[in-house]
């Protein structure tokens, strides 16, 4: 399929424009259109822009309320409880954020627990933040049903992804982001589109048969990492993000997609780290650059040219595309003309 590039401002621009010309309040669409480019940024294009139609449509149909406030309704020293009153997830994953980091900062660690949420991203977005003030974050968010319990066909609970955010000193910071399932739906939304096939073990149709069929995948399910080891760590973020939170849990979780009667109601979980609580923050970035330079120099695979730890591969993508460009399919780009259209502004 033929690609368009775009530059990195001009497109955040268009989607800023596109947000706030739909209604949304200036600080809240600039998360929205933040959120979208960073994760195109770092190749994760299924969270990209290409999720700008989808919540547009779910703003003009009142699916999303954009002027709600986010607000604390239970708090200790170090514990919050958000609900964000059906905010752009970004919106209320951004508030969430602001609040971990603080409490952290001023005791040491905090855990922030969030519902009545919407899709919020990727979880790199908000690690990548936490890492520039010095902090560890470990976040996660459920997601509707779209993976089956390990010896199940039916979709129960999301592909539920985490993050785990580490600052480093010289060398590049440690994050891992990841899904639960074996690869990101939107990964089969993206390849639907492409009209290109998907890897077998990706996903199964909805009887349950293995499919190479991106299509097929999105009418059945996709399958957890690691069998049972996927679907237990997606049911513990359901628990914290879901059940803990009171916000949606498993099959409680609106799709986005496909309800259009109630909102998301989804759950998000941050945990923040003071690393100066347990020893000096440059000491540490030391020590994480050693730890990260002798795996590097571990004796390599026959083949293997480089040892790569989690997020490296993202943050070299993210440096060229911010430099080269972000490209997109050629049916995006219409669908981004055709919403820039409907607001006035020209991609």
């Amino acid at each position: 399929m033929v690609e368009i590039k775009f530059s990195v401002d001009r497109l955040e621009k268009f989607c800023y424009g596109v947000f706030h010309n739909a209604g949304v309040p200036s600080e809240n669409a600039r998360a929205v259109a933040s959120s979208l480019i960073q994760a195109d940024l770092r190749g994760v294009d299924s969270h990209g822009v290409v999720r700008t139609m989808i919540y547009i449509e779910r703003l003009r149909k009142k699916m999303i309320d954009p002027l709600a406030e986010p607000k604390i309704v239970s708090e200790s020293e170090s514990t919050v409880l958000i609900d964000g009153q059906n905010n752009f997830g970004a919106v209320v994953g951004l508030k969430a954020l602001d609040v971990a980091m603080d409490r952290a900062k001023r005791y040491g660690s905090s855990i922030v627990g969030v519902r009545a949420s919407n899709h919020f991203g990727t979880c790199a977005f908000y690690a990548l933040k936490a890492i520039q003030k010095g902090l560890i974050l470990i976040v996660m968010s459920n997601a509707s049903q779209t993976m089956p319990p390990t010896g199940g066909i039916r979709p129960f609970i999301g592909t539920n992804p985490f993050a785990v955010g580490i600052p480093a000193g010289s060398e590049i910071p440690f994050i891992l982001d990841m899904a639960t399932s074996v690869v990101a739906r939107g990964k089969l939304i993206v390849a639907a589109q492409k009209d290109k096939s998907i890897p077998l073990g990706w996903a199964i149709d909805k009887h349950g048969k293995p499919t190479t069929n991106a299509v097929e995948g999105l009418e059945g399910a996709v399958l957890p990492v690691g069998g049972a080891k996927g679907y237990g760590i997606s049911m513990f973020i359901d628990i914290l993000s879901g059940i803990l939170t009171n916000a949606g849990f498993g099959k409680y979780v609106n799709n986005m997609y496909e309800n259009w009667d109630e909102p998301q109601n989804v759950g998000h979980f941050f945990i923040a780290i003071d690393i100066n609580r347990f020893m000096p923050i440059e000491l540490f970035k030391e020590r994480m650059d050693q730890y990260i330079q002798e795996i590097k120099a571990e004796p390599k695979a026959s083949g293997v040219k480089e040892i790569l730890i989690p997020g490296e591969i993202e943050h070299r993508l993210s440096e060229e595309r911010k430099n080269s460009g972000i490209e997109l399919p050629k049916n995006v780009v219409k669908e981004l003309e055709q919403i820039g259209k409907l607001y006035g502004i020209e991609l």
